[in-house]
């Protein structure tokens, strides 16, 4: 069934902040073995190219994955042990299927999901949902996680409104002023989002949004455009120390480029002005203490010289940050798969690199690729094929990565290495 999130609701959910759930003892003591009575078992929900990392890194720690996607042979359901395909928006399957699995933890991957189930579960003590079921909740759509950090923790933030139909948002832009950027309250990699100019655009930008949004097509988001020098992801971490205690580490800040909201290449480090930097981890610190929970946060920010704005976090790894594969000790899965199970974690970066996404190019959906052994003949690079069974034009099929002595070098070869694998569909 569609998610509906009422303003009130959601503003109950801003102001709660318990978590009977996220004590120590409910962190799994021991890693059992998969397939037998002592496993530990981590159900995904969402299993694109980002959960299948995550699974690969739970499996090396000898955890039994369970993948769950909206449709077959997602990339997370090629390495998992058991994979099912449900509409995971509709609050009785998701139910029936935690109750069969009964997993240890339940890993939020994508936002399109029956949150309003995972936090009745977690408050019935049956389930446990990463980071929290609340977190999971208030960051489904822009509209709780905005007006928690504005309304309720007093963070940063471009000025905004909500509109349920045209004539709203034609007020809302009229009230924020342009340039002014309208985007569905849930989509995922730029889907639906527009950058206004003028009152004319503003109805093509209503269509853009309903076709783009995943769930609510009745709902959007205006914001005020920030004239910012650079977007960063601030990976952070929440994980038990040696102490017992939950402590908060933070990733190197990751520069990135976004078309149409959807990014295209990331880099590690972005080099920012010191009390930018400081400002940034306050943000972050501030908002992932807020959701609670043990995991990572992909914290997105503006940056203009020592200012910085708060503009959404994701609280599971972020495809920005698929270029820690190539930069960390410990990529953002490992951070995120050691964090989740009580684990230690290390998030020293290791060498500058970056990272360029391969588009399918094509729609069809049977899919071959080409030129992958000219692009790892580029210095430093490694390539990434995500397995996805059906292509799109703009839809991600893979990344190339590379490390290098500076992130600019990195960069090019990164960008060259993907310029040079071709999908190919075959009809």
């Amino acid at each position: 069934m569609p998610i509906k999130i009422f303003p009130n609701t959601i503003r109950a959910l801003c102001a709660l902040n318990e978590f009977p759930l996220m004590n120590r003892s409910n962190i799994p003591h021991r890693i059992g073995t998969p397939l037998s009575s002592t496993a530990t078992k981590v159900m995904l929900l969402g299993s694109g190219e980002l959960g299948k990392e995550v699974i690969i890194s739970l499996q090396r720690l000898g955890v039994e994955v369970i993948a769950v996607d909206r449709y077959e042979n997602a990339p997370g359901h090629q390495v998992a042990h058991r994979a099912y395909v449900i509409d995971m928006t509709d609050g009785l399957a998701l139910a029936a299927l935690i109750n069969q699995e009964k997993p240890d933890l339940v890993v939020p991957e994508i936002e399109a999901i029956a949150t309003a189930t995972l936090v009745e579960m977690e408050n019935a003590g049956s389930v446990r949902v990463i980071p929290t079921a609340r977190a999971a909740w208030l960051t489904m759509d822009r509209e709780g996680i905005r007006r928690l950090a504005a309304e309720e923790l007093g963070v940063a933030t471009s000025p905004y409104r909500f509109a349920d139909s045209l004539q709203e948002l034609e007020a809302g832009c009229a009230a924020i002023g342009f340039p002014c950027v309208v985007k569905p309250v849930m989509s995922s990699s730029g889907k639906g989002q527009s950058k206004l100019n003028g009152m004319h655009e503003v109805a093509a930008a209503w269509e853009c949004a309903a076709a783009g949004g995943r769930v609510d097509a009745g709902r959007v988001i205006v914001e005020g455009f920030i004239d910012f020098d650079y977007e960063v992801t601030l990976l952070t971490v929440r994980a038990i120390g040696a102490d017992g205690a939950t402590h908060t580490h933070f990733c190197e800040p990751i520069g990135h480029v976004q078309v149409n909201g959807d990014y295209v290449e990331s880099w590690q480090p972005q080099v920012m002005h010191p009390a930018a930097l400081q400002k940034a981890h306050d943000i972050a610190q501030k908002v992932t203490d807020n959701l609670g929970g043990l995991g990572l946060f992909g914290v997105e920010l503006f940056v203009k010289h020592d200012m910085v704005w708060f503009s959404e976090v994701s609280p599971r790894p972020h495809d920005t940050g698929m270029v820690t594969m190539a930069s960390q000790e410990q990529s953002e899965f490992e951070l995120h798969a050691k964090a989740i199970l009580g684990l230690p974690v290390n998030v020293a970066m290791k060498t500058p690199a970056a990272s360029a996404v391969i588009y399918g190019q094509h729609d069809g959906k049977v899919v071959s690729f080409e030129g992958v052994a000219e692009a790892l003949q580029v210095h430093g690079t490694d390539i990434r094929l995500f397995g996805k069974p059906e292509s799109f034009a703009r839809r991600r099929m893979g990344v190339a990565l590379a490390s290098a002595a500076d992130v600019e070098t990195a960069r090019s070869h990164a960008k060259a290495a993907a310029a040079k694998v071709k999908p190919v569909v075959e009809n």
